[in-house]
């Protein structure tokens, strides 16, 4: 690889990746760094999965507007990304008569916001749409142009199709230094060492120390740790649209939505952490997420929990997305404090960032760009006849591997081949849902592990669960022979 380009993106989550498509429109070289084994392994692999309708964001500023843009721009998006998304609406609740104003409130800041088609609707009006909404309900705000989507398939097939269009990607990469030299951006890894004409700085959690190598003015995340529960899809149905409840300080609070694949699910909490690289599940986490979800919603069936997960958002002291050339870094730019509606904005700010980059850097639109990029194949998606046309081809899309989730062989063998394809059993997860069924890989993993020791040509015991000191495999219970 030459070590030389027009642009360094650091961080390949969903914000890194969409920058990273936007600008692979223009004529110019452009390398993705990342610090984990793969795409999607920070904030963007542990969230609520939801596309936000943007009244909730303090009216003329970055979130507001990134928020209003990215939800207009996903329906065109998630079709040639071939990404699934569901318009399916939300609703804040009002349980409290005497809180009734703060959904005038929520309202009248959505209408100054553009938000489509909202309406408050009675108490009855919400029981008829949500029969197990709470008998406390007095009024919500309904947003249909609210949605969900996969947030995994968002983060990969950005990536991918970044990666199709000539950008570079480079994992385990961690940055350990940025300085300016001789007009350019030096940036250094453990091995190896760059330069270039612009770093965008797109980190998440650590984006603020990356900020603060090159910067005077200063910024400071705190990683707020979010507690989920994701039940069983047999529950598909119990709630139709997001449940929020009046938002805090703190954040949105616990909502109750279904996810797009049909699960239900339930989060997140809100509580600072130290510790910007993990996010231990907790009991005393998952007891807020049980305690806030059934003031909203009633008889919600949490013995049906197939499992609990937490993720970490960047949340910046002033509470604003920073999209800007930090103050006296010439060719740096921060994408810094992106937490919610980060998902939903994501594409917004990769047109944003993109526009400024370019024209900082006077780039010019490629003559041919390719936008479109497929999902792996999924046989059971397909008519009866065009799955056993396919399996006939392919027999290995006739060897169900993940009974919960129906996955196939041929389908874990695309997601390792394909242009970034997984390099370990999370990365096949999330590119194939593989274990994210009721059983949670307990009895698909040691095949696909098979698998990918197979297809990537490496023995069974280095096979990772994501990446680092992850192995799944310590040592032989007895000799061979």
């Amino acid at each position: 690889m030459d070590n030389s380009f027009d642009v360094i993106i650091i961080g390949a989550g969903v914000i890194g990746c969409a920058v990273a498509r936007e600008l692979s429109r223009y004529d110019c070289s452009c390398l993705v760094l990342e610090k984990d084994e793969d795409v999607c392994c920070g904030t963007s692999k542990a969230n609520s999965g939801i596309v936000h309708a943007g009244y909730d964001a303090k009216p003329g500023t970055l979130k507001a507007k990134m928020n209003i843009r990215g939800n207009e721009m996903m329906t065109s998006l998630c079709e040639e990304l071939d990404i699934p998304f569901k318009r399916i609406g939300s609703l804040v609740v009002c349980t409290d008569e005497a809180n009734r104003d703060g959904i005038d409130d929520l309202y009248a800041r959505g209408i100054t916001n553009e938000v489509p088609d909202m309406k408050i609707l009675s108490a009855d009006e919400v029981r008829e749409i949500e029969p197990n909404i709470s008998d406390d309900v007095v009024c919500a705000l309904y947003a249909p142009t609210a949605g969900v989507i996969c947030p995994f398939r968002l983060n990969i097939a950005l990536a991918e199709c970044a990666e199709q269009n000539g950008v570079e990607f480079k994992f385990d990469s961690a940055v350990a230094d940025i300085r300016r030299s001789g007009g350019k951006w030096i940036v250094v890894t453990a091995e190896d060492t760059y330069e270039c004409s612009a770093v965008i700085n797109a980190a998440g959690c650590h984006s603020d120390e990356l900020h603060n190598l090159v910067s005077d003015r200063k910024l400071h995340i705190t990683a707020r740790r979010g507690d989920y529960m994701l039940l069983d899809r047999s529950l598909d149905g119990f709630v139709n649209h997001i449940i929020f409840p009046q938002p805090t300080a703190m954040g949105k609070g616990i909502l109750v939505t279904p996810t797009v694949h049909g699960n239900t699910i339930v989060g997140p909490t809100a509580i600072d952490t130290g510790n910007k690289d993990e996010a231990p599940v907790t009991a005393e986490g998952l007891a807020k997420v049980s305690e806030g979800a059934t003031r909203n919603v009633k008889g919600l069936p949490l013995k049906q929990v197939i499992t609990g997960f937490s993720g970490l958002r960047a949340h910046e002291d002033g509470g604003e997305f920073i999209l800007n050339e930090a103050d006296g870094c010439d060719g740096f730019f921060d994408c810094v404090g992106i937490e919610s509606p980060g998902l939903t904005a994501c594409p917004a700010i990769g047109e944003y960032m993109a526009n400024m980059v370019s024209g900082k850097l006077g780039l010019k639109l490629k003559e041919t760009w390719n936008g479109i990029c497929k999902d792996v194949v999924k046989p059971f998606e397909l008519s009866a006849e065009e799955r056993a046309e396919l399996i006939k081809e392919q027999p290995e899309y006739g060897r169900i591997i993940c009974r919960c989730e129906t996955i196939t062989e041929g389908e874990i063998i695309d997601s390792i081949r394909r242009p970034l394809g997984a390099r370990s059993l999370d990365g096949v997860k999330r590119r194939t849902r593989v274990g994210m069924g009721r059983c949670q890989g307990g009895f698909c993993s040691p095949r696909v592990m098979d698998i990918l020791s197979r297809e990537l040509g490496v023995p069974l015991d280095s096979i990772t669960k994501n990446g680092g000191d992850s192995k799944i495999l310590i040592g032989r219970t007895k000799d061979e022979g």
